[in-house]
């Protein structure tokens, strides 16, 4: 079977349901369709669809958290780039939201597209009010590790730390989002049990911090026209990368250790996880 036509669709979905919560009048809009719509990859919407669709879900009732926990990445790339964060100015092949719109729109634009990943959650009919509360636990959850990571990224520039501390950001800075993209899935399919939902965590830690030392390879290999931002951005700051501490074929070797084991785990399932398999497989060739 082809997976990727089903990538694919997974990721159409999202982008017209992210155009429709995003065709409000008001002083934002304009910023927020540019930061959200403009591309991505969207691969953690892709992940919440494929693990709900493992368990046989009904899409209508994916489609807010799919959408919730993209607002949130498109909000923190937007205030990771501002220049009291990463300072970076491309974002997709295209200016970052702030060198478009200024520093104070940015901020407001990231603000907003955060407030709207709630507001889209707490509003789905589709579900009942128990699943929205558990939902909106493991997003609050995940935002806090998310902005937690990013701390801890931004106060050891320039300093020499091990490899353990490297991987703890990590975890909270990527992980902690990608972890909560494959949890949502998990707690919207009543037929995932326990069993599952456990596999499924110890998967999402393996494929988060893979993601993240992936990032920092490509970082280094790919030209930024591929790339979508400017190459060697993360060396040119003096941040601690793994290609850095552990050398680039080490760092390449790392994360597809990873990959393998995440793939290993979800022969645990109850349910049949090849589409599963098949993401993580073109996880393991991305270019970007």
């Amino acid at each position: 079977m082809n997976f990727k036509s089903s990538f694919k669709g997974y990721a159409e979905r999202v982008n017209k349901k992210l155009d429709g919560y995003l065709t409000a009048q008001g002083s934002l809009i304009e910023s927020m369709r540019y930061s959200v719509l403009s591309g991505g990859k969207r691969f953690r919407p892709v992940l919440t669809y494929a693990v709900a669709n493992a368990f046989s879900t009904d899409f209508n009732r994916v489609d807010s958290s799919a959408c919730a926990v993209e607002l949130i990445h498109a909000y923190s790339l937007i205030h990771d780039d501002l220049p009291a964060m990463d300072d970076d100015d491309i974002r997709h092949n295209q200016p970052a939201c702030h060198k478009k719109f200024g520093e104070a729109q940015a901020i407001l634009t990231g603000d907003g597209l955060q407030a709207l990943a709630f507001e889209v959650l707490v509003n789905d009919h589709n579900l009942d009010p128990e699943t929205r509360i558990k939902l909106l636990q493991e997003l609050t959850r995940a935002s806090f590790e998310m902005a937690e990571g990013q701390s801890i990224d931004l106060s050891v520039v320039s300093q020499a730390i091990d490899i353990e501390t490297l991987k703890n950001m990590h975890r909270k800075k990527t992980g902690a989002l990608l972890s909560c993209s494959i949890q949502l899935g998990a707690l919207l399919s009543s037929k995932c049990g326990v069993d599952d939902v456990k596999i499924l965590n110890e998967f999402s830690k393996d494929i988060g911090l893979a993601y993240q030392i992936q990032d920092d390879v490509l970082d280094v290999l790919t030209p930024q026209n591929v790339l979508g931002k400017k190459q060697n951005s993360d060396i040119d700051k003096n941040k601690p990368t793994y290609p850095l501490l552990l050398g680039l074929v080490e760092s390449q070797k790392s994360f597809q250790e990873l990959y393998n084991r995440a793939q290993e785990k979800l022969r645990d399932l109850s349910v049949n996880a090849d589409e599963l398999q098949a993401l993580v497989a073109q996880l393991h060739t991305r270019e970007f």
